[in-house]
Parts: structure tokens; sequence; C-alpha cells
């Protein structure tokens, strides 16, 4: 879902940038990607005394304890087995992995560990652990999508692409993270395997469907980890959990697998996609004064469409900041017919899953689904292909508004969810549940960027009284994901400062 291509929008070349090529190979364009970025400065370690090893450290982190010997691969994998088992024997339980496999895991890092005693690194991604969503091929590991059938009728045979790159870079991997079951829903419910809680609160949902991905990376087990978004499936766990989600646009990587991303270092793995591929050159002497210019479109009456506004007043808080210590400006605008745009995205994606479930939905595999994948492809299955093809209408009367926006704008800022991770009612983790009020809360802001292919990202800005996370979205132009991710960046670092002093 999301066919749509930049021709349908208006066109600005991004300032700063670098532009990686598809024909070059994914070790080279991680390699021209990290000259982008600004020298690593080792005193800012992220290993402390009150902190486990390894906890919360980044891509860089990692890589320059690897090349310094103070640790190897092998070394950070036994901490990863045994902070798996260590979450998975919680009360209640954390199954944040529908598959893992520790001797595979060993295996893995070994080689890796081996290629640094031989002085020989493949990349700066050599030894960095990555977590796999369950509906993303990575050989030989089966692919369920979170059932406890799909692996049975659909044998893995190679990587997906994103994965052979990553793959080829050095990447260890975890293993198949836990899921929404099939991606049909958005807080993160599985009875089939357990239902991944919020690091943050474990009474409370991740967010999906990439719920496993999003609550590993929280956690501190992994630094990244690859997901998938149809319909906010990155962006919502990555916000409830506190974390950068990256949705890129649609025809930047290859549809196998169709993924997004999910990580505390979002720049490095970005650059092993496929496609030709922008990235923000934050070395260079005007990248600071590239943000001045920048104009961010905020729709009010929308922004503050929240349950709390403890939430809207965050993010504009961290607008105003980014702002103040940049000089970006905010411009009003208006998006009309969000409530249209909503319902043709329900009916398109949920028409698009329908005919692709349907083969297995009527040949007696219906009971093997859970419940509320059941109710929900039974509403899927009642639209009409009038509805859809209205639909389609709608959505090319969205892509005008949107349009007509970015005419004035650079980039369209919300918050990510309209709530906070919600609770997990206990009912509901045996049999899954089909709340859609709460569904529409959470995807209240995300779905622009699945219905019209943009690019968008949330950031972590803050917390709310109860102290749950609150993610600041940002929606871009068509193949913008440069300037999406300078301004992340920017506004990352200046909500940190503010959230750890």
């Amino acid at each position: 879902m999301n066919a749509v291509t930049a021709d349908h929008f208006s066109k600005k070349p991004e300032q700063g940038v670098v532009l990686l090529g598809d024909d070059r190979d994914p070790v080279e364009r991680v390699e021209e990607a990290l000259q982008c970025l600004p020298p690593y400065d080792p005193s800012v370690h992220r290993m402390t005394d009150d902190k486990p090893p390894f906890l919360y450290w980044k891509i860089r982190d990692f890589a320059h304890a690897y090349r310094s010997g103070s640790t190897t691969p092998s070394a950070v994998a036994e901490h990863i087995i045994a902070g798996v088992e260590q979450w998975s024997n919680k009360k209640p339980p954390m199954p944040m992995l529908v598959y893992f496999n520790a001797d595979d895991l060993r295996k893995q890092a070994d080689a890796s560990t081996k290629r640094f005693q031989q002085g020989n690194p493949i990349s700066i991604l050599d030894g960095i652990f990555i977590a796999i969503k369950d509906d993303i091929d990575c050989f030989p590991y089966p692919s369920k999508g979170a059932t406890t059938f799909f692996d049975k009728i659909r044998p893995v045979e190679k990587d997906a692409v994103c994965v052979a790159r990553l793959r080829k870079c050095g990447v260890v991997f975890i293993g198949k993270a836990n899921m929404h079951e099939l991606g049909l829903g958005v807080t993160g419910n599985n009875p089939n395997y357990g239902t991944a809680r919020n690091p943050h609160s474990i009474d409370r949902y991740t967010g999906g469907s990439s719920s496993g991905p999003a609550a590993l990376v929280s956690s501190g087990l992994c630094s990244a980890a690859i997901g998938t978004d149809g319909g906010g499936s990155v962006r919502i766990p990555s916000s409830l959990c506190g974390i950068v989600g990256l949705k890129t646009t649609y025809g930047r990587t290859d549809m196998t697998g169709q993924p997004a991303k999910l990580t505390s270092s979002a720049f490095l793995s970005l650059s092993s996609l496929q496609s030709p591929l922008c990235v923000p050159n934050l070395v260079s002497p005007n990248s600071k004064n590239i943000l001045e210019s920048v104009k961010i479109g905020k729709y009010t009456e929308w922004f503050h469409d929240v349950s709390d506004r403890d939430i809207s007043n965050t993010c504009e808080d961290a607008l105003k900041l980014l702002c103040s210590s940049f000089g970006c400006q905010i411009e009003e605008i208006i998006l009309p017919e969000l409530e249209e745009m909503r319902t043709a995205h329900v009916v398109s994606i949920g028409t698009e899953s329908f005919c692709d479930l349907k083969p297995h939905y009527k040949a007696g595999k219906r009971t093997a689904f859970t419940l509320d994948t059941r109710t929900s492809l039974a509403l899927f299955g009642s639209f009409t292909s009038t509805d859809y093809v209205a639909s389609q209408r709608i959505r090319r009367r969205i892509m005008y508004y949107h349009n007509e926006a970015f005419k004035k704008v650079d980039v369209i800022a919300t918050p990510t969810t309209g709530i906070t991770a919600p609770k997990i009612p206990e009912s509901a983790l045996k049999s899954g549940e089909s709340d859609y009020v709460v569904s529409a809360c959470l995807m209240r802001f995300v779905l622009a960027g699945n219905l019209l292919g943009l690019p968008a990202i949330t950031v972590p800005v803050g917390h709310d009284k109860q102290g749950l996370p609150i993610g600041l979205q940002l929606i871009g132009r068509p193949w913008g994901e440069a300037s999406l991710l300078r301004m992340a960046s920017a506004i990352e670092v200046l909500c940190d400062d503010i959230m750890n002093n």
C-alpha cells in the first residue's frame, strides 16, 4: 500500500547532502555515510558504573570499543544472551523475540571477533547487533509473521534485500523480533508468543506492529532493529518506547520485506538501504546554517488533537527550542479532510491486506488467526471495490493538499501519537483485543506517511506526568530523508540535554 511517486509533489533540492549511489557496494556506502558524521568523541562513552555493560551504547560506541580492544562482539553476545534470558524469565515475562538461537548468535559474533583480531573488520557495522522483525526474511530463521502457521506454508529460502545488505557489512543478527500478528494492529498485543511489554512501564503496550524491535532497542539489548511500517508500525512503537524511528519514502527500499528503521543510530544503518540516497553532511561548514532556512509546517488544530496536552505541549516546546537554537521558522498550515484521509487509509491497506491473506483466511486457516486478526480481516473483507476506488480518489486529493503545504514549508511537524503508552488489559493477554478507540489515538498523526508514501521520523522529546515517553514526528517530502535526519539529530541533542539535566 502507498504506491505514490515523487512526481505528485513539488520538488525542492536538499541542501548540504551527499548522494550515495545505488550502484555502490553496501560497505562503501556505509563508509561514505560515516564521513558525514562529526568525529567520534570517546570521552562521551556511555559505559558507567551504575549501568550494566553495553546498556544504551550506540553503534559508534561499539565500533570504538571493538577497535580499541576494550571488548569483543563475542563478549557482547554473552551479555545479550543473558539479557534475553533475564527479560524472558521476568514476571510478567518480556517476550521480545519470536525466534532466538543462542548458538547461532555466538557463531556470528565469533566470526566478527576473529575479523577484529585479524585487523580486518568489514565496516563500522561489523559486530553491531541488530534484531529483525518477524515479517522480514532472515535466513535461516523462519518468518512467522508472529502467527502459529505462516512459516509452515512459506519457507524462508534467502535473506530479504535489507538483511542481505546489512549482513554484507558484518552485522550480527539477534533473531526474529515479536510483533502484532501479521502486522494487523498497532498495540503489539500477541497471544501466540506473548505480548511484548514497554520497558518504561511493563504494564503498558510497546505499540505495534513492530513491538519486539522497539522493546529490544528501548531495553538496551541492541542499538538498532529493522521493522515495517504500513500504518505507523515503526513510528508508533518507537514513540511509545522513547527511541528514534524512521519510515523511508515509498520506493526507497526493495519491496522484499519493505523495511523501515527503528534505531538509536538511524543514520548509519539507513546508508545500507537500496536506491540512491541523500544523507546530511553534518560536518560541512554550513551544516548549522542550513537549518536557519528550514520552515516547519504546523496545523495547530490538528497538532493539539491529543488525549493529554502534555503530549502536544512537550512537542511544541521541542519545536520552539529548535527554532531558538538554530533559527528555524514555524509556519501555520491547514491540511483539510483528515478524517477522510483516515478512512481512505484503512480501506486501502485493509483491502490490500485482505486480498493478500484471503487464500489462507478462506482455506480453513481462519481459526488459526487470533481473534483480533479475525475481527480485522472480517472488517477488511466487507469493503467493496467501489470503496477501494473511492479511497484512491480521496488519496489523490490528500496528495494535493500536502503538495500545497510543501510549497510553503520544508517539513510538517506533529506529535507522533495522540496518547502515550496505553495500559495492557489483563483480559487481552490470552485472546487479544480489538480496541479501535485506542488504535485511532495511536494512529492519529502517522497515516499521511503511509497513504502518500512520505518519509517520516519520530524523535523522543520528553515524558508525560507518568514518566512515559513522548515522540515528535517530522514528515518530509518524497526522498527527503536527509532533511529529516538533520532536523531529528538537532532535536535529539537539544532534548537529550534537557532530559539528562
